[in-house]
């Protein structure tokens, strides 16, 4: 199973134990997730972030100050902006928080019901999936010369044809260096593959 295939796989059993909804934010690095996920209801979601609450939420706080999962009803970071009160007005009213990693890419992931608490085999399971999703996603520590030179051209709005001629190589000695670059960053396209380098410094 491919990673991108691994990862669908991982949301959708996520999905079907948050039945209100889940956001999952991987590999948070300089205070933004490399890849993020959610699944949250559109009015939610907006309202949250039109009140800014991202830079208030007690569960990013929460999962900033330790690693392993808390039920909301038992975070021990306070909530001046009632922002869990908020959240239950929304369908949010029992929630999770997961978080993994090192703090320089640490993965933050929350979880939530309507009806009841997540039992403990359910956070065992999400708990595992997360650890999982955070591993199948480690972004690489490098590109190969050729792979940057192959992704520099495309930068620089160079076409294959003319890129391969930059290069020294034939067009599909080209390609086959971008569909490589795909495959190590986990991108399903060239313009998705450089915006990842970019990302994790890899240019």
């Amino acid at each position: 199973m491919s990673s991108r295939a691994d990862i669908n796989a991982g949301l959708r059993s996520l999905g079907k134990i948050a039945q209100s909804g889940y956001f999952v934010g991987l590999h948070i690095r300089f205070a933004a997730p490399l890849m993020q996920f959610q699944t949250y209801s559109e009015e939610w979601s907006e309202f949250y972030s039109q009140n800014g609450y991202a830079l208030r939420d007690p569960t990013i706080a929460w999962g900033f100050s330790t690693t392993g999962h808390c039920r909301w009803s038992s975070l021990p970071i306070p909530d001046p902006f009632n922002i869990l009160k908020d959240a239950a007005n929304h369908g949010l009213i029992f929630g999770l928080t997961v978080s993994h990693g090192p703090i320089a890419s640490r993965t933050i992931a929350s979880f939530a019901r309507a009806d009841r608490e997540f039992t403990d085999p359910e956070i065992a399971e999400i708990s595992t999936t997360v650890r999982r999703l955070h591993e199948i996603t480690e972004p690489p520590e490098s590109l190969t010369k050729a792979q940057k030179d192959a992704l520099r051209c495309i930068a620089e709005g160079d076409r294959h044809a003319a890129a391969a001629a930059k290069l020294g190589i034939t067009e599909s000695a080209f390609k086959a260096r971008l569909i490589s670059v795909r495959e190590r960053l986990k991108a399903r396209t060239t313009a998705e593959a450089l915006q990842r380098a970019k990302e994790y410094r890899l240019l």
